[in-house]
């Protein structure tokens, strides 16, 4: 039987219980490494009863029975041991039948019972409680059983179920914002007069038009300062070309005054006479010949001048398609307006803001209208992506969006997230609920220990759930 039972355990890969040592009876009878497997269909219930110190007349016995409890009543009854005086085990060998489930034993100096019982493993069986029933008679008689409890079994699967720590952002005292753009107005050539109706600028113009009424129109904001940035390209003289980039940036300014009637004290401009960095940024990022050589002379010291000229005469070919298809670019103007979102305090009000403008919306805001969601919802963790995308390097934002993606099981997507989220406690714990939430405890672990002490209870709560599975994998060895 015991090698049957050996044979069974290999092939289903049993779950192993802690094994325990109990006295009874003042030490008479010892229970050794009493344990108890699990397979996925079967229980086994293992261990030695040592009775080598037992003293009892040829007329008396001693009985054992394991008992399993279930939570709500539930009992299986194993085979019991019957260890007998002489007299006593006569008796029953030519009386009990021959069906009986009953463990017969002569009680002697030497007698330790191996003892092993299997049986079919039901559901309540999950959580319950192993003791053994014992007690003694001399008289052959019923006897009343002492039960002594030997083990608790609990082979309920652990489930690792954290609460998520979100940051609740600071409100912000002032709501600033900008928007910014670029436009490449066309002027006659070494002329700054501006025409509307001049090759391309009808649909430059209109785009600034389009920029400033976005923020104009809106009765939520107050615009606070438009400034614009003229730049030229190298070609030509330097001295020229600070008279047109500064000449074509005051034009362009007048023009936006006369069509806005802006605050004069709000608006400002400045120049670039010739964008260097623009071609620079041109040609690091393109597979033009030469490249390294082009790139040597735009970061040397020499004038502007000189810079330039050096680069159509040592590489005319790449000067001549540089000339055509990039210095064209390089003479832009860049603009920003800078204004102030009032702030709101409504969440019908955010939510129809969010729909329409979600960039006037600050971080608070925006938590404050994910609240009013059902956490997990679609719409709960619609509102931290808008978040992040708002706010793309803000730390808290980038930590409440890491969270939402480990909900969801995006875990490439929240270490991302986290790269951007600083070291809060919060974060910490974001990173060991990667690990955890992958099955990865012990790497968890120190994530959750660190964060728990800097006083997150989320952590505490999770590392010591991570422990508890940890622990409970070990005693059944998965």
């Amino acid at each position: 039987m015991k090698n049957i039972l050996i044979i069974l355990s290999m092939a289903l890969g049993f779950l192993a219980g802690h094994a325990v040592n109990v006295d009874v009876l003042d030490g008479a009878i010892a229970l050794k490494q009493v344990s108890v497997e699990r397979s996925q269909s079967h229980l086994i219930l293992n261990m030695d009863i040592d009775a080598k110190a037992l003293k009892q007349g040829g007329n008396s016995e001693t009985v054992l029975t394991p008992v399993l409890n279930g939570p709500d009543g539930q009992t299986y009854r194993f085979p019991e041991v019957v260890i007998s005086g002489r007299n006593r085990y006569y008796y029953r060998l030519r009386n009990t039948p021959d069906d009986a489930t009953s463990l017969l034993y002569r009680s002697g100096k030497e007698l330790v019972v191996p003892y092993q019982s299997i049986t079919e493993y039901q559901p309540w069986m999950e959580v319950s409680e192993l003791s053994v029933e014992y007690g003694q008679s001399d008289c052959g008689c019923d006897m009343p059983l002492t039960p002594m409890p030997l083990l608790r079994l609990d082979y309920k699967p652990r489930v690792f179920a954290p609460r998520f720590a979100f940051i609740t952002p600071e409100a912000e005292a002032v709501k600033e914002r900008d928007l910014k753009g670029s436009a490449y107005i066309d002027f006659p050539v070494n002329r700054t007069e501006l025409y509307p109706d001049y090759r391309r600028n009808p649909e430059e113009l209109a785009a600034i038009r389009k920029t400033i009424d976005v923020v104009r129109n809106d009765s939520n904001v107050t615009i606070t300062s438009f400034s614009i940035k003229g730049f030229a390209s190298p070609e030509g003289s330097y001295q020229n070309n600070v008279r047109l980039a500064k000449g074509r940036t005051a034009t362009l300014k007048d023009y936006v005054q006369k069509l806005y009637a802006f605050d004069p004290a709000i608006m400002h401009t400045s120049y670039e006479p010739e964008d260097w960095e623009g071609l620079r940024r041109y040609v690091e990022n393109s597979n033009i010949a030469n490249r390294e050589g082009i790139l040597a002379i735009i970061d040397s010291d020499l004038a502007p001048d000189p810079k330039n000229a050096k680069i159509q005469s040592t590489y005319p070919e790449q000067y001549a398609f540089l000339l055509r298809e990039e210095y064209p670019a390089l003479r832009h103007s860049d603009y920003t307006i800078n204004y102030i979102v009032r702030t709101f305090t409504s969440v019908d009000e955010i939510k129809k803001v969010l729909a329409t403008a979600p960039q006037n919306l600050s971080l608070n805001e925006l938590f404050l209208v994910a609240q009013s969601y059902e956490p997990g919802s679609e719409q709960y963790c619609d509102v931290f992506e808008t978040a992040v995308r708002m706010f793309p390097d803000n730390a808290v934002a980038n930590l409440n969006a890491a969270n939402i993606a480990i909900q969801r099981g995006e875990y490439a997507k929240a270490e991302a997230y986290l790269a951007k989220s600083g070291d809060s406690p919060q974060a910490t714990y974001a990173r060991g609920l990667i690990e955890a939430l992958q099955h990865r405890y012990e790497k968890a672990l120190p994530f959750f220990d660190e964060a728990a002490a800097e006083g997150l209870d989320e952590a505490a709560e999770a590392a010591a759930q991570a422990r508890d599975i940890i622990e409970f994998n070990k005693r059944n060895e998965i």
